[in-house]
């Protein structure tokens, strides 16, 4: 498949020297980013297919400071749908398939919030016990149809049998959109499960769940709306303009990262601060994998012995990120990733149930 069939390339935007616009090619590179602009939303209820123009947020992304990123940033342009929305997904995979081979991390802009069904089944295909993140108002476990759509594709991901899921968590969801028994339903299986509430003024608490996510999706429908709507099912509470911001930041930190989706955004939106705030998210997302990029390879760290009923209990902190983790494994891969908090926690006699599911 030549992406020339199937993309529709950015037209060239006008910027300065000091602006991330003079980084970005349109060229797929070894460990790069890799931008796709995606309008298909026939997943979303009366979503459709048509073009949509993405240029306000080139625009705005193009024009934000390239400080001293050193990793390469394509923009491969706008993926024509398909003829059905199924037929969209098979061209999206075609396309993450291309940056995986080339160790390149694809960002998906835009679609409806089922098209993380692709970039799953697209990483199933390159690697296995993947860690998926995903920030959701919504928990949505829905079964019903054999067509993919925002209210079914999770349940086709954790049902799957040729998928192979090592820990899902789900942030951001509200209790007041939610049906209960989904709720339950994820808490009995021991997925992790944050509301709003605990996500909002800070991410040290769920950062932890993002340092080893291998998959991270944005729905915009958790981010709160302004002016006709961020994303295409609009919402008057959310995390607000900074929170996701430093939400997508925590994202590029991720130690994994291999794939990242932000979907629902309401293109058609005519605020343009909408835009903006689109454009500042993927762009703190690309400085937080450039951080990541320039940690150096050899950790080491300060381990800290915690006495809860006559048990010890190890939490270690990487000298160089200051990061905690519990376990006393030499292997860093088999520590458990965690905050602060939760040590401080641990030191009252409090010890978070999921440090000892395995």
């Amino acid at each position: 498949m030549n992406l020339e069939d199937i993309l529709i390339p950015p037209k060239e935007i006008k910027t300065e020297k000091w602006q991330l616009g003079k980084l970005i090619s349109n060229e797929i590179q070894e460990n790069g980013i890799v931008l796709v602009f995606c309008s298909d939303y026939r997943g979303v209820k009366n979503g459709d297919a048509e073009i949509l123009d993405f240029r306000n947020v080139r625009t705005e992304l193009y024009r934000l400071s390239k400080l001293d990123f050193e990793i390469p940033i394509c923009d491969l342009g706008d993926l024509i749908s398909g003829k059905s929305h199924q037929d969209s997904h098979y061209i999206l995979q075609e396309v993450l398939s291309m940056c995986h081979y080339k160790n390149a991390i694809p960002v998906i802009i835009g679609g409806s919030n089922d098209l993380a069904f692709s970039l799953f089944s697209t990483l199933n295909f390159h690697q296995k016990n993947i860690n998926y993140t995903q920030i959701s108002n919504i928990i949505s476990l829905a079964n019903d149809g054999e067509e993919i759509t925002e209210k079914n594709f999770l349940s086709k991901i954790l049902s799957a049998k040729n998928f192979s899921i090592k820990n899902y968590h789900h942030l951001g969801y509200q209790k007041h959109l939610n049906e209960i028994d989904s709720v339950k339903l994820m808490k009995d299986v021991e997925f992790e499960i944050i509301r709003l509430a605990e996500m909002m003024n800070s991410t040290e608490k769920t950062e932890p769940f993002f340092r080893r996510a291998d998959l991270v999706t944005v729905n915009c429908d958790a981010v709160e709306s302004l002016g006709d709507g961020f994303s295409v099912n609009p919402q008057v509470n959310g995390l607000n303009r900074r929170e996701i911001c430093a939400y997508m930041k925590e994202i590029g930190l991720s130690e994994n990262l291999k794939s990242v989706g932000i979907f629902n955004f309401n293109g058609n939106s005519d605020y343009f601060l909408n835009h903006q705030l689109l454009a500042q998210m993927i762009w703190y997302l690309i400085e937080g994998i450039n951080i990541q990029k320039s940690h150096p390879k050899e950790r080491h760290f300060e381990t800290f012995w915690v006495l809860i009923d006559d048990e010890q209990y190890a939490f270690k902190r990487d000298n160089f990120s200051g990061l905690f983790y519990f376990g006393d494994d030499e292997k860093v891969e088999n520590l458990i990733p965690c905050s602060r908090m939760e040590y401080d926690e641990a030191k009252k006699g409090n010890l978070d149930r999921r440090f000892l599911k395995n």
